[in-house]
């Protein structure tokens, strides 16, 4: 149990390094892709009984949750997509430079 929750801690820690210091759009939402995904990693480790068996609810929780975080993740990648386009750059800096 404790390699899973060592691992789950890794992926976060990647998942926050990337959100502090990437400034692309498109690596910073990769990096909240990691973090989702090691909250979900964190949450099957943590659905293991005392017995050994593993609950069924919160792997169908994290099934739903890999789901809606494919559809957020495909919207946010149309988003960047013309972002891209209207104003030529993806970096957090220059976008928000652009706000006035």
């Amino acid at each position: 149990m404790n390699i899973y929750i060592l691992f789950s801690l890794i992926l976060y820690a990647i998942g926050a390094y990337c959100l502090v210091t990437k400034r692309n759009m498109i690596r910073l939402l990769l990096g909240i892709e990691i973090l989702i995904n090691a909250a979900n990693f964190n949450f099957i480790a943590f659905s293991r009984n005392i017995s050994g068996f593993i609950d069924l609810l919160p792997l169908s929780i994290v099934t739903i949750s890999i789901g809606i975080a494919a559809s957020v993740t495909a919207v946010a990648i149309v988003i960047l997509v013309y972002a891209y386009r209207h104003y030529g750059t993806l970096d957090v800096r220059e976008l928000r430079r652009l706000r006035g």
